[in-house]
């Protein structure tokens, strides 16, 4: 199966460039001009591997991979102007695998792809297969998206699955509504935060004994929902 490869930059050349040499090598190669675009296909779609420019219109390549880090571990190759340490700092800081100096050689661009794909597809294969969660007495089944609290089946709907799943995998770690609206339903999606308090209600409602003293999802008034492991 062709692996699948982001190439985002607004330099549309140099896009074109990097299109053509990966689909000589059988890559699937999607692209994207700005930081918002780029957010949105990794949202929609599953990649191999994002080649992300630093300096982008909208969200800049740091940004990107901040919020592609909040619900992906897809390996991430930032693109930095040559000699500007501190964009390669930031970039790996910030949760990229691994970074390319402009203006670069495309074997070089090339050999790097090959070589974080072959480190990371084992990995990836076996997080497909076993895509469990498991949380003191939830278990998360990611792929049939089915919740088990003891052993027992708790049904949820679609997106009250996505919320947990996003803050159990996610512990202690404090979403805002908007944030979590962005996320889980899409930053084009028409309604407003009162469709995650709904749905956190909704979700407590079926997990915890008490829903008023949560266990599991808690409330940081102010602020937004988060997963106390």
């Amino acid at each position: 199966m062709a692996k699948r490869v982001l190439v985002v930059d607004d330099e549309k050349l140099i896009v074109k460039g990097i299109r053509f040499s990966l689909e000589q090598d059988d890559m699937e190669v999607e692209c994207a001009y700005d930081g918002e675009e780029a957010l949105e296909k990794v949202k929609d779609s599953e990649f191999d591997l994002i080649l992300l420019d630093i300096m982008l219109p909208k969200l800049t390549g740091l940004e990107v991979c901040q919020q592609i880090r909040e619900f992906s571990d897809v390996p991430i190759v930032m693109l930095t102007a040559k000699g500007d340490d501190m964009d390669k700092i930031m970039g790996l800081e910030y949760g990229a695998d691994d970074y390319i100096t402009k203006p670069f050689n495309i074997l070089e661009v090339k050999a790097r792809i090959k070589a974080i794909m072959r480190r990371t597809s084992g990995k990836a294969e076996r997080k497909k297969k076993d895509r469990f969660v498991e949380a003191g007495e939830l278990l998360l089944d990611c792929g049939g998206k089915r919740l088990y609290i003891n052993d027992k089946e708790v049904n949820l709907t679609a997106k009250e699955f996505d919320v947990l799943e996003l803050l159990v995998t996610n512990p202690n770690k404090v979403y805002g509504r908007d944030r979590l609206l962005d996320i889980v339903w899409g930053r084009d999606y028409p309604g407003d935060v009162r469709t995650v308090d709904v749905h956190i209600r909704r979700l407590r409602e079926k997990i915890e004994n008490n829903p008023s003293e949560p266990r599991y999802v808690h409330t940081k008034w102010g602020v937004g929902y988060y997963y106390k492991d």
